[in-house]
């Protein structure tokens, strides 16, 4: 009796892998019908909203689509997730995103990926190609994506050379507006830059969602909140030709200015006497010709640090949103209404004391008692041979080379820019907030973060250009000043800010930074 039990429960097995593999993707009876593709069609060219059946299509900020019940066969789709979270994941994680992701899906073997790939870009293609009166290629771009916890893809357009039309088939659990996740998509300016979210749409089961991928379908995925679902996805692009894309708009940039002059003795009032030593000045001149960067803790007197954070806390300071949020997304002060404590710590990383600091801290020719370049080619010259050749000496012959371009350096005499700034959830840089190509002195002083970790994200990080490979992560440290040399293949972002900084159990939320640039 045990025996033929067994036997029947192998059968049984085997009928149901059978009838798994021979499922077929059957695609939503709706875009066959008549009333909805011509409806599309005429919509779709005068750009208005259509919604008729499981197919709603809304043309603001931008043309996209939503088809409910996608493919008709519910456990094709039950099966398909299931064969898709047994891929192997990547994590990604860059100024950009950070989830999880699948390998190329154009050439699995596996019946459910096989069969979901020839309904969307044949079956589905075509469709689409009709409607949209578009002649879209054969080519395959179709990965899968999980989203879990602190997971985002922030502000983006899509936009790369032969990407027509985005879609996204979610393949998630029940899903609520408290979880996140949402697709959020943004209007723009007449600069064609995204202002920002006007429509936000939750992630459905079987639901496909397509837009047009163009000079303003900025949109991001929002963090995933919850911490019990996964937020997974099938996305690519369709592949036909561009729209024309106006010319990119050039922002201004903030103008620079010399230092404001001043005597020795305010560094004396604010900075930590450790740093005023002409002996450790050179110790740390030596470390940062080295590595090009150096950190110096306990920067500002603890006194005057105090006095910095409780005016920090000043309900007087007016504070400005930073964006386009394709770029970056944080909070600047307003300089004019700063508390008087607050404009004593800005004019001191201006003033002319604190240029030639610096100076003496790194190296660099920043003030007019600072060696000149040719006695730095000297003191090269003289050393030829010997080791401990300091990376100063490399970067000023770079910095020298006529070959480099005259924007990328500053022809004037020693100049800076700078913010005050506040860091809380949701906020970050993106590396095209940092597109310039120039040599520079980076100065980051954190305040009233005692307490943040590393996971909340907020550390800035440097980055080889065209390159993935991180070259330095600088985290928030309390009253800890940072210097980074930063050349023209070197670029830097902050990181998304998620929301694990605002569920912990303690108080802090949010921290400050002077950030300032020095040039040459």
């Amino acid at each position: 009796m045990s025996t033929k039990r067994r036997s029947g429960d192998t059968n049984k097995g085997k009928s149901a892998k059978k009838s798994k593999d021979g499922e077929v993707a059957v695609i939503s009876s709706d875009l066959e019908d008549e009333v909805i593709r011509n409806g599309m069609k005429e919509a779709w060219r005068k750009k208005t909203s259509f919604s008729h059946g499981s197919v709603q299509l809304d043309c603001e900020p931008f043309p996209h689509c939503k088809i409910a019940n996608f493919v008709q066969n519910e456990g094709f789709v039950e099966n398909l997730r299931d064969e898709l979270l047994r891929l192997h994941f990547h994590s990604k994680s860059n100024d950009l995103y950070k989830f999880q992701q699948s390998g190329d899906l154009k050439k699995r073997k596996e019946h459910h990926i096989s069969a979901i790939r020839s309904l969307l870009f044949l079956q589905f293609r075509s469709w689409l190609s009709e409607v949209l009166g578009v002649d879209l290629e054969p080519t395959v771009d179709m990965s899968c994506a999980k989203y879990e916890h602190t997971d985002v893809l922030l502000c983006h357009d899509d936009e790369l050379e032969g990407r027509r039309v985005a879609f996204i088939l979610y393949l998630v659990p029940p899903w609520n507006l408290s979880d996140g996740g949402t697709l959020d998509l943004y209007n723009t300016d007449e600069h064609y830059e995204p202002v920002s979210i006007v429509k936000s749409l939750l992630p459905c089961w079987n639901t496909l969602l397509f837009f047009e991928v163009s000079p303003v379908s900025y949109h991001q995925v929002s963090e995933v909140l919850t911490d019990d679902k996964c937020r997974l996805s099938l996305s690519g692009w369709f592949h036909g030709p561009s729209l024309q894309r106006p010319l990119r708009y050039t922002e201004p940039t903030l103008p620079r200015h010399t230092h404001i002059l001043t005597d020795e003795s305010v560094l004396f009032e604010w900075v930590n006497e450790m740093y005023m030593d002409p002996l450790y000045q050179a110790q740390v001149q030596q470390e940062f010709e080295d590595t090009s960067e150096i950190r110096l803790p306990n920067f500002l007197q603890e006194e005057k640090y105090k006095r910095v954070i409780e005016a920090l806390q000043s309900a007087t300071i007016e504070w400005e949103r930073r964006g386009p949020p394709n770029k970056r997304c944080y909070a600047r002060a307003q300089l004019q209404n700063l508390p008087s404590c607050l404009k004593e710590c800005w004019d001191l990383v201006s003033s002319e004391a604190f240029f030639l600091l610096l100076s003496n801290l790194t190296g660099l020719s920043l003030h007019a008692l600072a060696p000149a370049d040719d006695e730095s080619e000297e003191q090269g010259e003289n050393s030829e041979g010997q080791e401990g050749q300091s990376s100063i000496d490399t970067r000023e012959d770079e910095k020298n080379d006529p070959n480099s371009s005259t924007e990328e350096k500053n022809q004037g005499p020693p100049v800076c820019v700078g913010e005050l700034r506040r860091w809380s959830h949701g906020d970050y840089t993106l590396l095209h907030d940092s597109v310039k190509r120039e040599y520079a002195l980076d100065l980051l002083l954190h305040l009233g973060c005692s307490g943040w970790k590393p996971e909340f994200g907020g550390f800035t990080s440097y980055i080889a250009h065209d390159e993935d490979e991180e070259l330095l992560t600088i985290y928030p440290e309390d009253n800890s000043l940072a210097l980074v040399y930063r050349d023209k293949e070197t670029l830097k972002f902050i990181k998304h800010i998620n929301h694990s900084s605002v569920v912990q159990e303690q108080p802090l939320t949010h921290f400050y930074d002077f950030s300032f640039t020095y040039y040459e």
